[in-house]
């Protein structure tokens, strides 16, 4: 039967083994800004909701958010806009195609983003956030990140900004399909690829993503200081869709193997949110084919196995 963590130095046991592991993948190299990661970095945390936290590795090493950007700004525009409003946009099914493909844009009718989680489904979403322009809209976005972590200083890194968005033809193509099918209105798509690189370039360590992770855990509410920040219901569907969607398209065995609710990005940053239990944030820019962190996922499956973490346990 599993148990909770009880120490660092347990931990970095754990961080040892997997690290192993990283030689099997490769940095992100089509964000000429993530190259320059060092492939062999692997570090974890856990945050409990007592405000207990053990963590092992570099943890001072930060990540940008990425893809897991695209679970806060979910939160957010369901918050603002509501449940309706926005899934008429944007659909609630998995897909089996890579996280950037058009694919399905052109096949299904109508032409939607299957869920929030793939870029046709995040551009969809960010294209709710509200503001008078993108300076507006992602000192929004950073207000609730920082509410979130409990810490201030949190921003994006603009050099990673500045790649993202010199390289997101893909993106763009994209957005302007969006913008065809009336999935983007009344918005500038430069305007859009702007706040949604910045969105992703959002920086932090293990353990602020731990946090994070922590309040999606507890349905939203941050146990510390007892405010209830995404609501219940809200902190259900994201968790949903982290289980669906989360992973990309290796989402699927990655919920038989861990089991938890848990969102990657290509930086290599993992958040999961066991429920009930913890937050959980890693970082290993070392990636698998599928764009996951290869010894992040690898270190999930070990502390599943040792902490008892999936919710599909009974």
């Amino acid at each position: 039967m599993g148990y909770q963590c009880r120490s660092n130095v347990e931990l970095q046991q754990l961080v040892d083994e997997a690290k192993k592991f990283t030689v099997k993948g490769k940095v992100a190299n089509y964000i000429p800004a993530l190259e320059k990661a060092n492939p062999g970095d692997l570090s974890v945390a856990i945050y409990y909701p007592d405000g207990k936290r053990y963590c092992a590795g570099d943890v001072s090493v930060k990540m940008t958010l990425q893809s897991i950007s695209k679970v806060l700004t979910l939160a957010m525009v369901l918050m603002e806009k509501g449940e309706d409003y926005v899934f008429s946009f944007v659909g609630k099914e998995p897909t089996g195609d890579p996280f950037n493909s058009i694919a399905k844009l052109e096949t299904n009718k109508p032409s939607k983003p299957l869920n929030p989680m793939i870029n046709a489904g995040a551009l969809t979403v960010t294209h709710m956030v509200s503001g008078d322009n993108v300076n507006e809209r992602l000192k929004r976005i950073l207000y609730f990140i920082r509410e979130l972590t409990q810490n201030p200083i949190i921003d994006f890194n603009e050099a990673v900004a500045s790649s993202e968005y010199n390289t997101a033809d893909l993106n763009r193509s994209l957005s302007y399909f969006l913008k065809q099918h009336h999935n983007v209105i009344n918005e500038d798509v430069e305007d859009l690829i702007e706040l949604y690189s910045k969105q992703c370039a959002i920086e932090m360590d293990s353990q602020d993503l731990a946090r994070i992770g922590c309040v999606l855990a507890m349905n939203g509410k941050d146990q510390l200081t007892g405010k209830q920040i995404i609501p219940g219901d809200i902190a259900r569907i994201c968790k949903t869709f982290m289980v669906t969607c989360g992973m990309y398209n290796a989402s699927g065995e990655f919920a038989i193997n861990v089991g938890i609710p848990a969102k990657s990005g290509v930086s290599g940053g993992i958040m999961g949110a066991v429920p009930g239990k913890c937050g959980i944030g890693i970082y290993g820019a070392a990636l698998d084919e599928k764009g996951n962190s290869v010894a992040g996922v690898k270190l999930l499956e070990m502390m599943a196995k040792k902490y008892s973490l999936s919710m599909f346990n009974t």
